[in-house]
């Protein structure tokens, strides 16, 4: 059965390859130690012919052979060690007995030379030495044979009795504190790691340290990010439900103010027609909040999907200068343009609606923080050549005003929702004009950018790629 938890898997993998590596080495010790066994029983076998032999020989020629055969075989008996006879056939048989039906030579045997191996007799293995006592044209016995019953196996299997519990104990020693090691480096991170998971949905989510194997510390980098990202995204959560509290409640408590005035006769006449326009004006502006609202969503989910037509980039420019000429003029605002540097080429693939939206945002921020300034503040819509990440041929449009510019170290949250550079949040924007504008551009395959000007004011505005849209990789958005 598996181990349902991955340090007892990992333990368990340990033991099936050190039950592997034993049996693999105990098979190979085996075969090793019965070819030594064997070895030293033939060895064995060719000492005592070699000291019997003599004799033997000497009997050949006296006729006593028989005689020396029995008393040779009498005092090997004692080392069990059997004597029999090799007749002309090559086929075994006692002294005095009928052959068996083991043949072990398949020629004859010079005087004096020896063969050795293997037999079976009555289902019992034994080692053989055989040498030649007589000419192959002499009457048989042709040669003796030496045997022995082979316990190679047996004593092979005796020493590794003594040999693998040695063994185990040394992969005991050295294997089982290695698979406990590496089972904690990898479960002690990953334990962390669950139980700072289960904290994330309540919000207590900690940074983990980074350890145990590579993978694992990747995976613990990639949960910090994750967690990090995550409150990130809380905190802008909060803000951002703060700031709707905070947007709509002045709009609210208009409405609601003007309403009851209404209601209880306070607001007469003229007083009556005021409350009914700042009533409608703040309806207008929820209306606006909510539109805004949707729009950045949707363009960031998909649903507002992006359709390039081949576009002018000096004729854009100047129709939003025409487009917001009498409100700049009514707020004393010098509104311009400058579109030099584009040369003749001034094509653009882009969608009509979604770049108007983003220059009128960017103007309409622009007018918003220049408004009520001394002087003739001035406002300047610009269109140049640029190039993207990558080297793509892009253009870049920037609005640019001479008002307060961004708090110290604050541009790059330009683009936020609901963020406002005026800490008290006056005026009548949404504060989502230059996130919808930010989320378009980027649907375009370019990028939003804000900073503040050396000699004063702010610089905002995009970069989008001048070829068609399509065959930039876009996502659909």
């Amino acid at each position: 059965m598996i181990p349902r938890s991955l340090g007892g898997r990992l333990v368990g993998a340990f033991a099936i390859l050190a039950l592997a590596i034993l049996l693999a080495v105990g098979g190979a010790l085996f075969v090793a130690l019965r070819g030594l066994h064997q070895d030293a029983t033939l060895g064995g076998l060719q000492d005592v012919a070699g000291s019997v032999i003599p004799q033997v020989r000497d009997s050949v020629g006296s006729g006593e052979l028989r005689g020396t055969l029995e008393e040779v075989r009498g005092q090997l008996a004692s080392r069990n060690i059997e004597l029999m006879l090799i007749g002309a056939d090559g086929r075994l048989r006692p002294i005095g007995g009928a052959p068996t039906g083991a043949a072990i030579l398949t020629s004859d045997l010079a005087i004096g030379e020896t063969v050795k191996g293997t037999v079976t007799l009555d289902d019992t293995r034994y080692l053989y030495v055989a040498t030649g006592i007589r000419r192959a044209a002499a009457a048989t016995p042709k040669a003796i044979a030496f045997l022995a019953v082979d316990r190679s196996g047996a004593l092979a299997l005796a020493d590794l009795g003594r040999t693998i519990p040695i063994v185990i104990l040394v992969v005991l020693l050295i294997a089982a504190p290695l698979a406990i090691a590496l089972s904690r480096s990898v479960t002690r991170p990953l334990r962390r790691l669950a139980a700072a998971t289960a904290d994330i949905p309540a919000g207590r989510a900690q940074a983990l340290p980074e350890s145990g194997p590579k993978e694992v510390r990747e995976l613990m980098g990639t949960f910090n990010a994750m967690g990090a990202e995550l409150d990130a995204t809380r905190r802008r959560e909060d803000e951002l439900l703060a700031n709707l509290r905070h947007d709509l409640r002045t709009p609210l408590t208009v409405i609601a103010g003007f309403a009851a005035a209404l209601r209880d006769g306070t607001a007469t006449g003229p007083a009556a027609e005021a409350a009914a326009k700042a009533i409608e004006e703040e309806s207008a502006r929820l209306e606006r909040l909510v539109a805004e609202v949707g729009a950045v969503e949707r363009i960031r989910s998909g649903d507002e999907q992006i359709r390039p037509e081949l576009l002018d980039a000096g004729e854009l420019v100047a129709a939003t200068a025409i487009r917001f000429g009498p409100r700049a003029a009514a707020a004393g605002v010098s509104l311009t343009t400058d579109v030099d540097g584009l040369g003749a080429s001034l094509g653009i693939a882009a969608d009509r609606l979604a770049l108007d939206r983003m220059l009128g945002n960017l103007v309409e921020n622009a007018l918003a923080a220049t408004s009520g300034r001394s002087g003739t503040p001035a406002v300047v819509i610009a269109a140049a050549a640029a190039r993207l990440p990558g080297d793509i041929d892009a253009i870049r449009f920037t609005v640019l005003d001479d008002g307060p510019g961004f708090p110290d170290g604050t541009a790059a949250r330009a683009f936020e929702r609901f963020w406002r550079a005026d800490p008290s949040r006056a005026g009548a924007g949404s504060g989502l004009g230059l996130a919808i504008v930010q989320e378009l551009a980027v649907a375009h395959g370019g990028i939003a950018f804000a900073e503040n000007r050396a000699e004063g004011g702010a610089r905002v505005g995009i970069t989008l790629p001048r070829v068609p849209w399509p065959t930039q990789g876009g996502t659909g958005r």
